[in-house]
């Protein structure tokens, strides 16, 4: 078993180099399991922003000028450096954002195959020829942007650093890597292993708050890629500021309150697990992908609700660490005053607390940040319970009456990125899958990702696709090129 020592020496990466911010201010990292302080780390500044752009700048033309099966073999070769250290990082995490660890190393493998299937693409970043006329020949190529920057969040922070670089650095740009100020330690650790196999300046990654560093990146001229996963407020923002800098391609996988649909002809007790799985409980619930509405035929919809609640009433909340604990802790005080605040909204709004709501403040338990697994029924569908991503451990059940009903709830936020149906009839199923306004949908699942296939959403909840040959593609330009090899035209 991997034992992790507090560490004052984390260091960001900046040109093939490790070091600490211009003016050495750091963050500390709080465990929000127990509370203790693990560690400090740089809180980067405009300043380093731009050191590592121009850094990033001054790699690109070797790595882009790099074949693209040179470039695969670096990141396998990263992939299996993770590979190697994947208790460490899987531990990093849990220290660092209070999830539970055997899904943490559920991420680290996601993440070696995410760079492993990008590096399998290596050579899909192809263009085409056209018909054109005698002594004519039009084609295209694709070329890489340069300097793409990352910006991930807290609630993967491993899998979303190391695994949303495989794309942007397959198809030959160098990155800026900036994760969350509340989740860095795995994403500097990984900076370490790096600065190691990839050539300098062609990862860098740079640690600090989102209002200073996240925004020198949204902002900086030289950066004309940038990827976020994130909120839609913060979606928003980043839209706005890269408008203001410069002409961007800017891509966004952002938040959902995501509905689960239950006919009555659904087996029920499957139902229920399925519900308490896709509502991701054992992250918190703190996940865009997660199905936090459960909308019921009226005709199931006590039964339902009954067994719902006695199945998420079993659920027991402990340290990360505990592998019979199933929820962790969320990720800091804010997000559980957010959780907190909006469990008193459900109850303000008339919604029916069945179980939960309330902060687990027990044993070893009463140092961290606990809130048991939580379930509200009879929830207006116009209400703010049902409109608005908690991005916590609350799940809203919602009645419906016939299938017209469901898709028009299901369809009714501001959000679009899964959604689940649970029926016996493959006619509905296809019907509820044609009509939903939604980027990923399951029938009879909840969420599986499968290899290959687009991830994202529609609406408020993203601009473009992940986790397939179309996310690699978006890292890239076309250029074409027109060719007259006959006589040339006075």
């Amino acid at each position: 078993m991997t034992t992790l020592s507090t560490r004052t020496d984390y260091a960001m990466l900046i040109g093939g180099e490790l070091r600490p911010a211009s003016d050495r201010a750091v963050i500390e990292a709080t465990n929000p399991a127990t509370g203790q302080i693990i560690g400090s780390f740089p809180a980067g500044t405009r300043t380093d922003v731009d050191l590592a752009v121009t850094a990033a700048q001054r790699a690109a033309p070797g790595w882009r000028r790099a074949e693209a099966t040179q470039r695969a073999a670096l990141v396998e070769q990263l992939a299996s450096a993770i590979t190697e250290h994947a208790e460490e990082f899987a531990r990093l995490d849990t220290a660092d954002n209070g999830s539970l660890l055997r899904e943490m190393r559920r991420d680290v493998g996601a993440t070696v195959s995410w760079l492993r299937y990008f590096a399998g693409l290596a050579l899909q970043t192809r263009g085409t020829t056209l018909p054109g006329s005698p002594g004519t020949l039009t084609y295209t190529t694709r070329s890489p942007y340069g300097v793409v920057g990352r910006i991930v969040p807290f609630n993967h922070p491993f899998m979303f650093a190391a695994g949303k670089i495989a794309a942007p650095l397959i198809a030959g740009n160098t990155v800026v890597l900036k994760p969350s100020e509340h989740t860095s330690l795995s994403a500097l650790r990984l900076a370490e292993l790096a600065a190691e196999i990839l050539p300098p300046g062609v990862l860098n990654v740079v640690t600090g708050w989102g209002s200073d560093a996240g925004d020198a990146l949204v902002a900086h001229p030289g950066v004309r890629r940038l990827a976020f996963t994130g909120s839609v407020a913060t979606g928003l923002a980043i839209q706005r500021r890269a408008a203001e800098a410069a002409v961007k391609t800017v891509t966004l996988e952002l938040g959902g309150k995501n509905p689960l649909v239950v006919f009555p002809d659904a087996d029920l007790d499957v139902v229920v697990d399925a519900a308490v799985r896709g509502m991701n409980f054992t992250w918190q619930g703190q996940s865009c992908g997660s199905l936090s509405r459960v909308l019921i035929h009226t005709d199931v919809y006590d039964a339902f609700v009954e067994r719902l609640a006695e199945r998420i009433s079993a659920l027991r909340p402990g340290l990360p660490e505990d592998p019979t604990a199933d929820t962790g802790a969320i990720v800091n005080t804010q997000q559980l005053r957010k959780v907190l605040r909006y469990v008193q909204i459900g109850r303000d709004e008339g919604a029916r607390l069945c179980v939960g709501g309330e902060r687990v403040t027990d044993g070893a338990l009463a140092a961290g940040l606990f809130v048991r697994p939580t379930l509200f029924a009879d929830v207006d569908p116009g209400s703010r319970l049902a409109q608005e991503e908690i991005f916590g451990p609350v799940l809203a059940a919602l009645r419906f009456r016939d299938e017209e009903e469901a898709v028009s709830m299901a369809n009714a936020t501001r959000f679009g990125l899964t959604a689940s149906v649970f029926t016996s009839d493959l006619a509905t199923a296809h019907r509820f899958a044609e009509a939903v306004d939604a980027g990923y949908v399951w029938i009879n699942e909840v969420s599986r990702h499968i290899p290959g296939a687009p991830y994202g959403g529609v609406k408020d909840s993203g601009l473009g696709r992940e986790e397939e040959l179309d996310e690699l593609l978006s890292y890239t330009q076309i250029k074409n090129v027109h060719i007259n090899f006959g006589e040339q035209q006075a």
